[in-house]
């Protein structure tokens, strides 16, 4: 039987794809161990407002130097959970499945976090739940897995026994399929159609937080995030 396993970094409430890609694993790598990519979405993503879309930022610390993912600290001198939280009542308090969902949410980000990757992770996990994805998660930095980074990929894979490396989109620019496939695991780059569903605040927008599908969708959700698979 083919073992799949992906491989990606933690994102703060991450876009639709993201699922996608751990609900088609049977295995997902949380990649903490690589350099914290300032400006990405491991510590930010997008709502729906009535302007269009609109940025939830968790602020950081990074002196120093870049740090590893891992090692990123959380600026709690800033309310940014509060905010957040408001932001979301504000916005999405009339969507039809918000309040269960909210309260939820509300438990996980009103925790004292200091770590960024933690934070990511339980968000993460909370929304495999909610969407009932049941995929397991593990940080890459616990596996004892080494090597340069193309040979370390391969390894991880190999690591659960894995033949199939399910990678994003954007690794058909940096990812060689050939040299995967010299070395026995398959690439599967993942070609995902947004579906379209109801959202509140005018036309419809794509690629924002997952969030905003569960909010509007609830329980069918699950159904609406693997339509475009």
């Amino acid at each position: 039987m083919a073992t799949t396993v992906g491989i990606l970094q933690p994102s703060y409430l991450p876009w639709l794809g993201y699922f996608e890609q751990i609900a088609r694993c049977d295995v997902f790598v949380l990649y903490d161990d690589v350099q914290f990519d300032k400006g990405g979405w491991r510590n930010r993503n997008r709502i729906k407002i009535p302007g269009g879309p609109h940025w939830l930022t968790v602020p950081v610390l990074t002196k120093g130097g870049p740090p590893l993912v891992r090692d990123v600290r959380v600026n709690n001198t800033l309310p940014w959970s509060r905010n957040h939280l408001k932001t979301l009542v504000q916005y999405y308090s009339k969507a039809l499945h918000f309040a269960p969902y909210f309260e939820e949410l509300s438990d996980i980000l009103n925790r004292p976090w200091e770590l960024l990757a933690a934070l990511d992770r339980a968000v993460i996990e909370w929304m495999c739940g909610a969407f009932g994805i049941s995929t397991p998660l593990v940080w890459s930095s616990e596996l004892g897995v080494a090597g340069d980074r193309l040979d370390r990929l391969i390894a991880i894979v190999k690591h659960f026994g894995g033949n199939a490396f399910y990678e994003g989109a954007a690794g058909r620019d940096y990812i060689p399929v050939d040299y995967f496939t010299e070395r026995g695991v398959e690439v599967i780059f993942q070609n995902y159609r947004h579906p379209v569903y109801p959202q509140l605040h005018g036309d419809f927008i794509s690629h924002l937080s997952a969030i905003d599908l569960l909010f509007n969708l609830g329980p069918e959700s699950k159904a609406s995030l693997l339509s475009g698979a």
